[in-house]
């Protein structure tokens, strides 16, 4: 397990790959160094953002490879939860051979509804069957995609059964009120998905933020960490997370990375998304890019 626990400001970082889905490995480690370089504490790899659940065991493992062998990999936690126990084992293997600091586990979305005494079993095999190489899990909570909510009574059940590994969780709720239940369950490390909520990180006790927003201005969201009372910061990142959430998000992130690089594969989006078209926007995804950094 990782003696470094991740915190702060993370970005869910995309996926790059051609229109035939081969992984461009160069953009990425670009992109992920660059959100590293301009504040990121640490990244998520192959999340939601990533297109995790559009891309195969061999994709996924691949870009598991790819981050691990070109940058640090105590500042990284990668998704490694299907529906399917075998594959969600195998994943969360790989994640520590590659000596990733975390990995983020989705449920097993498929069958709902599910008694939270199968889902407390179904995170207790992943436990066991992968303590020869164990790894800091966090629970990946995203009920509006998956259908499944973890319920602050289960996250603390599992965190005190398996306290060396289950760390905490990732919320893609929304809803802050739940956040705030699931942060107060002792040393349980909580990461809302949108980075406004680090001006209540203190007050609320958040380990940081996991957010897809942050890869277009990681900077203004490391500042707000570091300075949680100032409101024309906080304004600066709600004004930038509200204007990108406009737009179906990896689609949206994906083009305003490819804004800043100049680099087309970042148009390139998995089926059943769609990358941003015609009309208007792009051009109001434009007025967003220029406060990237933009290439030389």
């Amino acid at each position: 397990m990782s003696e470094h626990p991740v915190k702060g400001v993370i970005a869910a970082v995309p996926t790059p790959f051609s229109a035939s889905r081969e992984i461009d490995a160069d953009a990425f480690v670009e992109h992920c160094r660059w959100c590293l370089d301009n504040g990121c504490d640490a990244l998520n790899v192959l999340g939601t953002t990533g297109e995790a659940n559009s891309l195969s065991f061999t994709q996924r493992s691949l870009v598991m490879e790819i981050a691990a062998s070109s940058l640090d990999a105590d500042r990284l936690m990668v998704g490694t939860g299907t529906p399917d126990l075998a594959t969600t084992v195998a994943l969360t293997r790989r994640a520590s051979e590659f000596r990733y600091a975390a990995a983020l586990v989705l449920p097993p979305f498929y069958y709902k509804p599910i008694p939270e005494d199968g889902l407390f079993a179904w995170f207790g095999e992943l436990v066991g069957q992968t303590q020869a190489r164990p790894i800091d899990l966090y629970l990946y909570n995203f009920p509006q995609l998956t259908g499944i909510e973890f319920s602050p009574a289960l996250a603390a059940r599992l965190q005190s059964a398996f306290p060396d590994r289950i760390r905490g969780a990732k919320d893609s709720s929304g809803n802050l009120d739940y956040a705030r239940q699931l942060a107060t369950i002792p040393g349980f490390a909580v990461f809302p998905s949108n980075e406004v909520s680090l001006a209540d990180a203190g007050r609320d006790n958040y380990a940081g933020c996991i957010s897809a927003t942050v890869n277009i201005d990681p900077a203004a969201a490391a500042a707000l960490w570091k300075n949680q009372s100032d409101t024309t910061l906080q304004e600066d990142v709600r004004s930038l997370r509200q204007g990108v959430a406009a737009y179906p998000l990896v689609a949206a992130v994906k083009h305003l990375v490819g804004r800043r690089t100049g680099n087309p594969v970042w148009n390139n989006v998995a089926a059943p998304n769609m990358a941003i078209g015609d009309g208007d926007a792009p051009a109001r995804l434009d007025a967003i890019a220029g406060r990237l950094v933009q290439p030389a």
